[in-house]
């Protein structure tokens, strides 16, 4: 691997101190490799017993001791017999079968001081003495290579800085993010849950504020939708083996489909929306004229996901894509990724997104289609970013196995990165489904199909929205937005009448009349990060007035029914 950082390089050489230190504490145990990755490192160790949170202390307390020696980091060279027969000495079965995979006459070996040696590229710094400011966070499994079939390893995460400073600063984003983790708020606001035991793992039951929730995107992705000129369509669930070889996904994403069998003839659980958008595309003679054509669907998909890699909202195994595949001419093909791309900003900044960072995901190593198409492809969506004068990087060999695409992140409040849209732009599809339009000569032209998705997934979304805003949702999708809450009995007249008089205007609002104290219903309302709590007592109920308390604000006075209805129009009408 090839580090570009200082900070890389300096995080790599923590790795290898931490490796230095295990085999310290336990000499039996087997280092593997143990790379630089974003915000930290880690190392990857066949060790019988597993790791405690006092052996991480232990461990750092070892490293400690070496960085206090600063003992230098010696690079070395040899051939790789006398490698090979140094760790088979040294019992390292792992080094000794990433050597016998070197194609080199040599390989490469670093030490620190006399006193550890490892397999390694490199590069390091100077010397352990370097390395100021360091933490161990967590022991995680991993199998040897990435394949569930070779040894369950266990992987020690860790991080390091320059300084403390920015070592602490750190260590404070992460108790920050724990705080804001979806399925922690997702259970305190009760917006879904899963039901891993009963109904399986990675399959998502919305609970009645999570499905509002879900409804309130669904009514904002359609609405969007419609004035931008996209045709709704919907497609089955399940769709015969045949149609997915034709497609290419058998061949090339079948591990993370779903077959079964009926009437004796093979189906699949879409994983993808793609096949049943191109067959309405393809029922019937199209024109030129008709071009663009634009097919949305809230799709629902299921793909096999390992279980180890299963994540609350963020990687599951059923989820919905606000999908769409557009259809167009090569001299449309520009335009219509500019307008997608214009799409996604929009909607970015409605859900209150600002950053955003984009990749151009090039040809991968096994991909369908021509070489040409290819070019053309990529080239197109190379000058639409361009022409929309953007800053994006280039991710190569990362495209989808029929195209190049677009990929759209957005950064969170903590300055996290997710992703969510994707532009995709595909040669290869329409000509496996021999899709055509007359052209203005009279001749059957190839369409173009671009696959783009704006949120992603909504599942997805829906987790990055709740850990954006820490559950505390603004306004307009917040799927309670006002509490009313009675000071006494002889209230909840005047307070039932305000809670229909909120409803009729379409505002989300909920009544707490409950025998609890003022106070501790003010408590829970607070908790549950409604964004208004109303209190209504005799004074409101004289003045057709109601006390206003907002969430992070507090008590804002008192306003009449009349301009707290405007004021809150207004608010939902902004989207701040």
């Amino acid at each position: 691997m090839e580090y570009k950082t200082e900070l890389d390089k300096l995080r790599h050489s923590c790795s290898h101190v931490m490796a230095q230190a295990v085999k310290e504490l336990w000499p039996e145990t087997k280092v593997t490799i143990g790379p630089a990755i974003e915000n930290g490192f880690y190392y990857d160790f066949d060790k019988k017993e597993p790791f405690s949170d006092e052996d991480l202390e232990k461990i750092e307390k070892a490293m400690r001791r070496i960085i206090q020696k600063n003992l230098p980091f010696i690079h070395t060279t040899m051939n790789k017999a006398e490698a090979l027969k140094l760790f088979f000495q040294m019992k390292e079965d792992y080094k000794i079968e990433l050597i016998q995979g070197i194609p080199d006459a040599e390989v490469s070996i670093y030490k620190t001081g006399e006193e550890f040696l490892d397999l390694c590229k490199g590069p390091h710094v100077k010397s352990a003495g370097e390395i100021k400011a360091f933490k161990l966070l967590s022991v995680a499994g991993a199998y040897w290579r990435g394949d569930e079939k070779n040894t369950m390893l266990q992987r020690i995460y860790g991080t390091c800085f320059f300084s403390e400073r920015e070592l602490k600063d750190y260590l404070h984003l992460l108790e920050e993010a724990k705080n804001r983790d979806h399925r922690k708020i997702g259970t305190q606001l009760d917006l879904f849950n899963i039901y891993n035991d009963t109904a399986g793992a990675g399959l998502i039951f919305y609970h009645p504020n999570g499905a509002l929730l879900r409804k309130i995107i669904e009514d904002y992705v359609r609405e969007q939708h419609l004035k931008r000129g996209y045709d709704f369509v919907m497609t089955p669930g399940i769709l015969k083996g045949k149609l997915w070889e034709q497609s290419g996904h058998a061949e090339h994403y079948r591990e993370h489909m779903y077959y079964f069998k009926v009437d004796q003839e093979e189906y699949a659980v879409k994983p993808m929306n793609c096949p049943g958008h191109m067959l309405i595309f393809g029922s019937k003679l199209r024109s030129y004229r008709e071009l663009p054509i634009r097919f949305f669907e809230l799709g629902t998909v299921c793909r096999q996901e390992k279980a180890g890699v299963l994540h609350g909202l963020l990687r599951v195994r059923g989820f919905t894509q606000d999908d769409a595949h557009i259809f167009c001419r090569p001299d449309q093909l520009k335009d219509e990724v500019k307008g997608v791309i214009d799409f996604v900003f929009d909607t970015m900044k409605d859900f209150g997104f600002e950053n955003i960072s984009i990749e151009l995901s090039t040809q991968p190593a096994k991909f369908i289609g021509k070489q040409e198409s290819w070019d053309t492809a990529t080239k197109a969506l190379e000058e639409s970013l361009q022409e929309k004068k953007l800053n994006y990087q280039i991710n190569a060999g990362d495209g989808a196995f029929y195209g190049p695409k677009i990929d759209i992140k957005l950064k969170d409040a903590l300055g996290r990165q997710w992703q969510c849209a994707t532009i995709q732009c595909d040669f290869s599809l329409p000509e496996r489904f021999d899709l055509t339009y007359v052209s203005d000569s009279g001749e059957a032209k190839r369409p173009i199909m671009i696959h783009r998705a704006i949120l992603g997934s909504l599942e997805r979304f829906i987790g990055t929205l709740i850990e954006h805003y820490a559950g505390a949702f603004p306004c307009w999708l917040a799927p309670v937005q006002i509490l009313i809450i009675p000071i006494k009995s002889e209230h909840a007249t005047f307070a039932l009448k305000l809670k229909e008089d909120f409803q009729n205007k379409g505002l989300r609002v909920i009544l707490d009349d409950r025998n609890e104290s003022l106070n501790k219903r003010i408590r829970e309302g607070t908790l549950k990060k409604i964004p208004y709590l109303l209190i209504v007592g005799d004074k409101e109920m004289a003045d057709q007035s109601v006390a206003v308390r907002k969430r992070g604000v507090g008590d804002v006075g008192t306003l009449s029914v009349v301009d707290f209805i405007q004021q809150v129009e207004q608010e939902i009408k902004s989207k701040k």
